[in-house]
């Protein structure tokens, strides 16, 4: 609950100007209650104008998407791009192809990206795209044809040195070389408009793995400041894509035991540890939903979706990897009770309000997106990087930098959480530290 008039005034403006948008009022509560001791110790600030307008996209962009499906009918979907905030650099964040995408959606992803790449010490702006479209189910020419498509609105607001998107749930390294392809084709250039490219064009080693090895190497920091590591530790994780599949398997090469997986069908609890080999298998080369692992392996209990969640198996660790408010209240005083002592965000937000509050009242070490999932934005920048001096970096000098960027990031939140009167509360430190770089560069161009 806000006290400082000025946030309180700020916030209902927001939200009248932002009615059914439940998502983005989410984030930008969520964050401008972090910024009450700023504004205690920096009341300047309330006057500047920053404020008003760092909770304001720069731009939002919403456009038709028509594409031919493989019966030569005509389809429809809408498409999104926000470009939230320029004031540390050019707009970056991914394309979101999922139902599930509304302006709202779009909004709080952008809003939340602004500070995530602040803090990644890059200069880097916060922008975030995507479209209602549905990958599942469609031929790979349907989706070649829905990317070309949608590329061909969006490439007029895009470039380089100007908003450089990149994947996201539903858009991997496949729909980016769709989109890659036609905005070359477009613009008749070939430079690094997008990130999460393929090795053959530009695209940067360890980036498939950045997300889920950046969420445990700032894990890591986080058990490393209460004098523990990940070893022997069992660790749960929401979801089995790209971020959970590379999650577990940082966790297990720094010791942890990965008792946990799960997707849309349920979940599965594997009390010795999980295959990874065998999950891998089954998730991404298969395709196969999550309960065909229960079937090909003994001891393996899998419930279904509709009867339980991820978080009622016991745990030390919790990672939720999957999609935006996925654990809930309930869900955090069960992993309470279960005995958990650290939860980090690889997913955009999937702790309700309610959840972090129950987390950070227990002393549960508590890991928000914003910083814990930044490593894929982090690497993302350090593609940018190799793609405009025409180099490619070797696989252990891009995990290096990720791996010291993540350190940075612990940090810059934790320092932040001390100097603002709530030492190891690193979601007001990650809101706080993010947001003082933003606001002092705004400030020096003029609050633009």
């Amino acid at each position: 609950m806000l006290k400082n008039d000025k946030l309180q005034y700020l916030y209902k403006q927001v939200e009248q100007r932002n009615l059914g948008e439940p998502e983005f009022m989410q984030a930008v509560a969520e964050v401008l209650e972090s910024f009450e001791p700023v504004l205690e110790k920096n009341p300047e600030l309330a006057e500047s104008g920053v404020l008003d307008q760092i909770v304001e996209p720069e731009r939002l962009v919403s456009f038709r998407v028509s594409w031919l499906d493989d019966k030569n009918k005509i389809q429809v979907n809408r498409g999104f791009r926000v470009q939230f905030n320029s004031a540390l650099g050019p707009y970056k964040g991914g394309c979101r192809f999922h139902p599930s995408v509304t302006a709202s959606v779009i909004k709080f992803l952008g809003f939340e990206q602004i500070f995530k790449n602040a803090l990644t010490g890059l200069p880097l702006g916060g922008g975030k795209g995507g479209s209602d479209f549905d990958p599942k189910g469609k031929s790979d020419g349907e989706i070649m044809r829905f990317c070309q498509s949608f590329m061909t609105e969006l490439s007029r607001h895009i470039g380089a040195d100007t908003d450089v998107p990149a994947g996201d749930i539903g858009v991997g390294a496949r729909e980016v070389g769709y989109m890659f392809g036609q905005y070359k084709r477009l613009r008749n250039e070939f430079t690094g408009v997008l990130t999460g490219k393929g090795l053959s064009y530009g695209g940067s080693l360890a980036r498939t793995e950045a997300t889920g090895y950046g969420l445990c190497y700032f894990v890591a920091e986080m058990l490393a400041a209460q004098g523990d590591s990940f070893k022997d530790k069992k660790v749960a994780i929401s979801g089995s894509g790209n971020v959970a599949i590379f999650a577990a398997q940082k966790a297990m090469e720094l010791g942890a035991i990965v008792v946990s997986m799960s997707d849309s069908s349920g979940f599965i609890h594997v009390p010795n540890g999980i295959d990874l080999d065998l999950m891998r298998q089954i998730k991404e080369v298969e395709g196969a939903r999550i309960y065909v692992y229960a079937e090909r392996e003994k001891g393996v209990a899998f419930t279904p979706r509709g009867h339980g969640t991820v978080w009622t198996v016991p745990c030390d660790i919790a990672l939720p990897c999957a999609t935006q408010n996925e654990l809930d209240g309930d869900d955090a005083k069960t992993l309470v009770a279960n005995g958990c002592i650290l939860v980090a965000e690889g997913a955009n937000m999937p702790c309700t309000p309610e959840a972090v509050t129950h987390f950070l009242n227990n002393h549960v070490a508590f890991g928000p997106a914003k910083a814990a999932n930044a490593g894929g934005v982090a690497t993302s920048g350090l593609e940018m990087s190799q793609n405009s001096m025409r180099l490619s970096w070797t696989f252990e000098e891009v995990d290096t930098r990720l791996k010291a960027i993540m350190k940075d990031i612990y940090k810059r939140a934790f320092e932040a959480s001390v100097t603002y009167g709530c030492e190891g509360n690193l979601v007001a430190g990650a809101n706080i530290a993010g947001f003082l770089r933003v606001a002092e560069a705004m400030q020096a161009q003029g609050a633009v």
